[in-house]
């Protein structure tokens, strides 16, 4: 035989491998697991619409979005479910409360039945979590962080990071986030002396809050941090415009446009990322330092070392990283974003926002609030309540079965994703009252309503781990800067909330700031 012959048959060999391999992998997730969860779910009266061959409804659900989102919405009106999730609004109508589609070869079963959600969230938390999809979506841009980790790896992951949002530990990050507010408020201030009375409120609020996740869990400032944030921002968009296709084995392998531009910004995130650890770890090399701190980037190190001298391997650098970048943008986008969603709120609604202003100044009595001050602005609470509500930070919360499960009178087999649309339920007249798309704090004076119906950091053991974070620094940030402006909407703010994997205004909010004489 001769050398050539031997080549081809050495790469048939491969090609055949690795053609197997792909029909191994890709015909039960694509063809046999979907035909056998359809059939299950239909002999339990769960139906919707057709899907399309491979594609399942994501032509349906990106044509129908596209046509809700292409106009601005006329005035600010909060009955923003049919703009965002037009799909869920046809579809419940034509098939229930229960329906099932296709996200591509994923089924999902929509699920709007609070007493279900509770029993699933708080019940099934390691026998639930992301699909392969979504995992996959998600590589690139937050990796195999805590939010798309499963199981065991989830369990683990969870305990190291709980730690650094706990206690004595949460309440010392209060210190930062006022010197920050203090910071970004003379900014503002300053701009105002200087002649400017309208600004784009969410830019500030995004670089406040990215400083606070900066100095509190990474140990540096928001401008070492200011280029990560932007490729995160980029990478977070790609990604979102990845969940609206078709997902297939190797695809990212393929030298597109979209694959490159994706990796080399993916590439340069890890890059910046490695040089913030790389100091760490160089502090304790050299001996100035006998650990690698106690902030989450710490924690996450000293676990790494803990694990190699026992032998472990649980723990690495490309799980640090996705834990940082997991971090850095959750742990200022979804608080900005509620930031700014509030202050729109409180500017279009003026009597709510003397109402906080006077509680603050009673509370605080003129000073800078502290975290004994927070449990006492009861008032601030409803109406970040009521902003959560109206625009929670994420439309929906997927969760698939990891394994069969019971829930309530169904059986959930293993694959089938459960999707619970958290615009719809906070925005429903059946479980708020005919006043649902309109803001009305008051709703929240009262603790007991229905479990289930309020779900804006999800719930049960796989809830935010930085719920708690994320609404202490709220209450600091909004309490210091209702204290030092008053605020209206401009007539320039057009209200259109879109999503990018959380709902965001279009066109950022700009509000008229007016600073108080006596704060």
């Amino acid at each position: 035989m001769t050398m050539a012959m031997v080549m081809l048959t050495t790469f048939l060999v491969l090609f055949l491998s690795l053609l197997f391999k792909i029909a191994h992998d890709t015909l039960p997730c694509y063809f046999i697991n979907p035909r056998r969860i359809k059939k299950v779910m239909e002999r339990q009266g769960v139906r919707g619409p057709k899907p399309r061959p491979l594609k399942g409804n994501i032509l349906d659900m990106a044509s129908l979005v596209a046509q809700t989102t292409s106009q601005d919405m006329k005035s600010i009106n909060h009955d923003i479910v049919g703009r965002l999730l037009p799909h869920y609004v046809a579809w419940s109508e034509q098939y229930g409360k229960r329906f099932i589609f296709w996200n591509g070869v994923e089924p999902r079963m929509c699920l709007t039945e609070t007493e279900l959600i509770k029993e699933f969230l708080s019940k099934y938390s390691t026998t639930s979590g992301r699909s392969w999809q979504q995992q996959q979506g998600s590589k690139h841009f937050i990796g195999r962080g805590l939010l798309m980790a499963n199981g065991k790896d989830w369990y683990h992951q969870r305990h190291i990071v709980a730690r650094t949002f706990m206690g004595d530990k949460l309440k010392s990050y209060a210190g930062y986030m006022v010197e920050c507010t203090k910071e970004i408020l003379q900014s503002l201030q300053n701009a105002v002396k200087s002649g400017q009375t309208e600004f784009e409120i969410g830019e500030y609020m995004t670089k406040l809050t990215a400083d606070v996740i900066s100095r509190t869990e990474f140990d540096c400032n928001y401008e070492k941090g200011k280029q990560i944030f932007q490729l995160l921002t980029v990478l977070q968009r790609l990604c979102a415009q990845a969940t609206r296709k078709l997902y297939l084995p190797g695809s990212r392998f393929f030298p597109s446009k979209y694959n490159r531009e994706i990796k080399v910004m993916k590439m340069e995130v890890e890059r910046l990322l490695m040089e913030i650890i790389q100091s760490r770890k160089d502090c304790v090399e050299i001996g100035r330092s006998s650990s690698y701190g106690t902030d989450l980037l710490g924690m996450l190190l000293n676990e790494m070392q803990k694990k190699r001298s026992e032998g472990g391997l649980s723990i690495n650098l490309q799980l640090i990283m996705d834990e940082c970048k997991t971090f850095f943008f959750a742990g200022h986008e979804t608080t900005a974003l509620l930031l700014t969603w509030t202050i729109m709120l409180l500017a279009s609604n003026t009597s709510w926002q003397d109402k906080v202003r006077a509680e603050v100044k009673q509370v605080c009595n003129g000073g800078t609030p502290s975290v004994d001050h927070l449990s006492k602005l009861t008032v601030l609470n409803m109406v970040i309540n009521e902003t959560l509500r109206l625009y929670p930070p994420a439309t929906v919360l997927p969760r698939m079965a990891l394994e069969d499960i019971k829930l309530g009178d169904l059986h959930i087999p293993k694959g089938l994703s459960i999707w619970i649309p958290v615009l719809a339920i906070h925005h429903s007249k059946e479980l708020w009252g005919k006043d649902a798309n309109e803001f009305n704090p008051e709703r929240f004076a009262s603790k007991s309503f229905t479990p289930g119906r309020f779900i804006p950091f999800a719930a049960g053991p796989r809830n935010c781990v930085g719920q708690g974070f994320a609404m202490m620094e709220a209450k600091i940030i909004l309490s210091m800067f209702i204290s030092r402006f008053s605020f209206t909407i401009s007539e320039n703010y057009r209200h259109a909330p879109i999503t990018v994997l959380t709902i965001k205004p279009k066109y950022g909010v700009q509000v008229c700031l007016k600073p108080l004489i006596n704060p």
